[in-house]
């Protein structure tokens, strides 16, 4: 038997399993609600997560968490759009692409001001995280 035909018999297994498993409600609108909320928290986790990763890596985890919590209202809504838009279509997908590889090419070519301004910048999300 090759690796192929285990493969699908584990998830053919699996299928079957799970098609026994009992919804939380037998009101599906509530199991379209659980899923949503499941989904969105777990979102809201693995998102904040890969931020602190990323911005951790250079400034360590406990400023990264003062930042991240020191996110302005505006902030959080351009990021959501730009997401939004960059998730909704191929085009809105290239443009949102291709701006952000315009700005770091941007921010490369002139290193020195732009690691200036962006630790200016990173200072001040950090000290109004740490005042909320």
């Amino acid at each position: 038997m090759g690796m192929a035909k285990s493969g699908k018999k584990v998830i053919a297994a699996a299928k079957t399993v799970a098609g026994k498993v009992p919804a939380p409600s037998p009101n599906p609108m509530t199991n379209l609600i659980l899923a949503d909320i499941a989904l969105r928290a777990g979102s809201v986790l693995l998102r904040r997560g890969v931020e602190k990763g990323l911005v951790g890596t250079s400034l360590g985890t406990k400023k990264a968490g003062r930042i991240i919590k020191g996110r302005t209202m505006i902030q959080t809504m351009v990021g959501t759009a730009l997401a939004r838009v960059a998730i909704s279509s191929v085009p809105g997908a290239i443009v949102v692409g291709g701006g952000l590889v315009a700005k770091s090419l941007y921010d490369r070519n002139r290193a020195r001001k732009a690691e200036a301004v962006g630790t200016a910048a990173i200072e001040e999300q950090a000290e109004r995280g740490e005042k909320e």
